[in-house]
């Protein structure tokens, strides 16, 4: 590559790196905290498992570390709902399965637990996301 073209494009991609950061999930006030879920808990494909705590207790570690919008349980799982995204926690085995996954699909798997929560498919429908309120 040309020194006179790498140059710029170095300093392109120091200078993006901060504001996409600034753009990650874990940094928004409403997001589900991602990366202090997966430094706690064990990585099981696409989902995470804590062994030892019940599906109350993992969702009340979660809490502490970031407070969800909204918070509903039935059938021994507890759902936390962070504007675009949620959390269900539900038993597994001796411990905890903790599932994070885009707030329409996960509203829609438990919507008898959820009665209260806004439908993400009607009108007046505001996740939470960018453009918030707009």
């Amino acid at each position: 590559m040309n020194s006179a073209r790498f140059v710029p494009a170095a300093v392109a991609a120091v200078l993006a790196a901060p504001l996409l950061t600034a753009c990650s999930s874990d940094g928004d006030s409403n997001a589900v905290p991602r990366e202090w879920i997966r430094k706690t808990y064990s990585a099981t494909g696409a989902d995470w498992l804590d062994p030892d705590s019940t599906p109350s207790e993992v969702a009340q570690a979660i809490h502490r570390e970031r407070e969800e919008l909204d918070r509903a349980s039935g059938d021994r799982m507890e759902f936390l709902r962070y504007g675009d995204d949620m959390v269900t926690v539900s038993p597994h085995r001796s411990g905890s399965l903790i599932e994070i996954e885009d707030y329409r699909n996960g509203y829609h798997r438990h919507q008898r637990h959820l009665t209260y929560w806004p439908d993400p498919d009607s009108a007046s429908f505001r996740g939470g996301g960018p453009g918030e309120g707009k």
